[in-house]
């Protein structure tokens, strides 16, 4: 016998199936031009296809917007071939003149080169021969220009946007058009990212309906939604909720060597590019000797063991060992290795004597007194913040933590408004956009701008730098890589703390195929490409998600007494004959 109040293709319709993602981070952007945090430039990364892309095999390069692509003998001119029929989601075609207008918007625009300006600064002109052809030249041979980490826009909707601070920039009117698997739909700000699937992406369709990402305030909060179904994947987990959910029913565990870095920002004296002071950090911090002192009172292994559990690796260049071939890891000879009695004597030859109270007082009569600049949604802030205001009060440093939201950190830093500050970036497997963040270029052209990471500027690093962004030879390039992130060691105008193991979790009762970065072992969120949640699919039988739109009070029974599937609330819920009510 079969009773049916609705279809259940009509049920179907009713409950899109959504996959619902947790976010501990805030979005400052969602204009790809201004874009940092990580949070925003990986929804720009589903949105916008690139000319090329790291592959989810290796992350080596692999078409996106450009199909083929070649360079002349000289290396100065790149040919970028443009997909063949290749369509915005509103039915316009994907053009070469589109990239033409992204890359020039750059170039001209100050505020549209912030997050991606290090890209283009070697790019003399960019043209358009004709529709699938984009010609790019460039004044010395460029490296990584199969690696632009660069969202292609279209240029139909993007010239109606002149300024780059206008509001309109971040609207779903103006970012809802893409060409990535999935499409902005609507923003609430700290709430929630709706990206619906994109039926004309050139690769095909996602596997289900929509992607959704939650702000939740802290990764204790997004673990307890994992378990009790209301969300489907959580990652930035610490140890001990990654060990709580090993075995959990219904959860898969996924633990992989991160592309992530973590460090202590030391402000070592603000500046904009035109060499203007800005900010208020502490002028003790300029002197490079301070800074070594607190690299050396500063233990990176008890942060990774104690803080991290175990589930990171010890420190050593900005470029993190995943991506070995560019790794630098300091010898022995200039190693900071944990050794409180060095940093205070270091300390005592600069100048800096203790006061009555412990506290070091400078040849100026300033004492050190530092803020310590963090995410209060951070555990890792909370509680590595504790270790080095410990350690450097022993060494005669008196630090006070300033835990505040992420975009007041993104706005301290980025004005030079504090002392230390805990940061954190993702590299790519092309070291050059990192590497990029620390020249005297990356310099901001006024307070407020997040181009450069650390306030960095060093002829010797920055010779290093232009070489090896020149460099084609693969190994000649490493060693030149490996060299320029020496010389930021030994500057220190931040310290790498470590670089974690991706930790994350799913449901596995819901969802599966998730593409990990490398095949098989890499990390599936926040990777250099959209391949993870691109390649989930909805398990058979799963229940849609909640919240996911369904109508409420819609019923279908299917057999006498059998199975009965409920749907309430835009929620799928299964009974079954013995009356076991299995909830997501």
């Amino acid at each position: 016998m079969l009773v049916s109040l609705v279809p259940v293709a009509q049920a179907r319709q009713d409950s899109p199936r959504v996959l619902r993602v947790a976010l501990v981070q805030e979005i400052d952007h969602l204009n790809p031009f201004t874009a940092s945090f990580a949070s925003s430039t990986m929804v720009g990364r589903f949105s916008w296809e690139f000319l090329t892309l790291p592959s989810a095999e290796d992350a080596t390069p692999t078409g996106g917007v450009a199909e083929s692509w070649e360079a002349s003998e000289d290396k100065l001119t790149w040919t970028f071939t443009i997909r063949e029929g290749m369509t915005w989601s509103d039915g316009e075609p994907v053009t070469a003149e589109d990239a033409v207008f992204t890359f020039d918007k750059i170039m001209s625009d100050p505020k549209a080169a912030e997050a991606n300006g290090g890209y283009v600064e070697n790019f003399v002109a960019v043209s358009a021969p004709d529709p699938r052809t984009l010609v790019i030249e460039t004044a010395e041979p460029q490296a990584s220009m199969t690696a632009l980490d660069v969202p292609i826009v279209p240029e139909h909707v993007w010239s109606r946007v002149p300024d780059m601070h206008d509001p309109m920039a971040d609207s779903v009117e103006v970012v809802g058009v893409g060409s990535g698997p999935f499409l902005i739909a609507e923003y609430r700000r700290n709430e929630v990212v709706r990206m619906t699937a994109n039926e004309r992406y050139w690769r095909g369709a996602p596997a289900y309906d929509e992607l959704r990402f939650i702000r939740f305030e802290n990764a204790d909060a997004a673990v307890n939604a994992l378990r009790n179904g209301e969300i489907d994947f959580v990652n930035r987990l610490t140890r001990a909720q990654f060990d709580s959910l090993r075995g959990e029913p219904g959860v898969e565990t996924n633990r992989a060597s991160g592309r992530r870095y973590r460090e202590l920002l030391m402000n070592p004296g603000a500046r904009n590019a035109a060499g203007d002071e800005i900010g208020d950090g502490h002028p003790a911090l300029r002197d490079v000797r301070v800074r070594r002192a607190i690299a050396m009172a500063v233990d990176p292994r008890v942060l990774v063991e104690k803080v991290l559990g175990g589930y990171g690796e010890l420190p050593g260049g900005l470029v993190p060992p995943v991506y070995s071939k560019f790794h630098y890891e300091p010898g022995e000879d200039v190693r900071y290795e944990f050794d409180p009695g060095a940093a205070e004597a270091l300390l005592d030859e600069a100048g800096y004597e203790r006061g009555p109270d412990g506290i070091r007082v400078g040849p100026d009569g300033r004492r050190l007194e530092f803020r310590l600049t963090g995410r209060a949604s951070d555990d890792y802030a909370q509680r590595a913040g504790d270790y080095v205001v410990s350690w450097l009060r022993d060494v005669g440093i008196a630090v006070t933590k300033d835990l505040v939201s992420d975009n007041e950190v993104d706005e301290t830093t980025s004005s030079g408004h504090y002392d230390l500050a805990f940061s954190g970036w993702g590299t790519n497997p092309d070291p050059d956009y990192i590497l990029s963040k620390q020249t005297c270029a990356a310099l901001p052209a006024a307070s407020g701008s997040s181009s450069s990471n650390a306030f960095f500027c060093d002829e010797v690093y920055d010779e290093l730098y232009y070489r090896q962004a020149a460099e084609l030879s693969g190994q000649r390039r490493a060693e030149l890589v490996r060299r320029a992130q020496a010389r930021y060691y030994e500057r220190v105008p931040s310290l790498v703390l470590g670089y974690d193991n991706v930790l994350e979790a799913y449901r596995s009762d819901r969802f599966t195929g998730f593409v990990r970065q490398p095949v098989g072992e890499g990390q599936i969120m926040e990777q250099t490409g959209y391949w993870g949640f691109y390649g989930a699919e909805p398990v058979t039988g799963a229940a849609a998600g909640a919240g996911s739109g369904g109508s409420a009070g819609v019923w279908v029974v299917v057999g006498a007494g059998a199975l009965v599937l409920l749907v309430w609330g835009g929620v799928v819920l299964v009974r079954r004959r013995a009356s076991v009510y299995d909830r997501e």
